[in-house]
């Protein structure tokens, strides 16, 4: 059985409650897992395909479920704990679940109450590290 990313979700927005609170956790997770901020301003930032931004008005926080891609069972580990230093709430400490063999993860609600997750699927070799598109303008 084959998984494939980057083919079904173009980005996902999140809004935030306390925007600064938010940015904080964000950095330190993505800090984590390597990956860098693509993008931001005073009230925004994105990271590949995750926009995340302040609420206006009586637009309320969002509340989904995303799950990040880890390298290893010791990055996982290391998703947990920075997101718990960064205002992070505990919603399931590192750990293989039965979702799958391999299926190693941790989950944390952060600070708008979202379930972030972040997962390694055991050993695997990946086709390409990750989908790059150019605009051909």
């Amino acid at each position: 059985m084959a998984f494939h990313t980057g083919r079904l979700i173009d980005h996902v927005h999140l809004r935030a409650h306390d925007f600064e609170k938010t940015l904080k956790f964000y950095k330190a997770v993505f800090a984590v897992l390597d990956i860098p901020f693509t993008a931001s301003g005073k009230t925004w930032f994105q990271v590949d395909e995750l926009f995340v931004d302040q609420t206006e008005g009586d637009i309320l926080p969002s509340h989904i479920h995303l799950a990040f891609q880890a390298r290893d069972q010791a990055t996982v580990d290391a998703f947990y704990q920075a997101a718990l230093n960064a205002g992070g709430t505990d919603n399931g400490a590192p750990g293989e679940r039965d979702y799958h063999p391999g299926y190693y993860a941790a989950f944390v609600s952060d600070p708008d109450g979202n379930n972030i997750e972040a997962v390694f699927h055991g050993p695997n070799k990946r086709s390409a590290p990750s989908v790059i598109i150019e605009p051909l303008r």
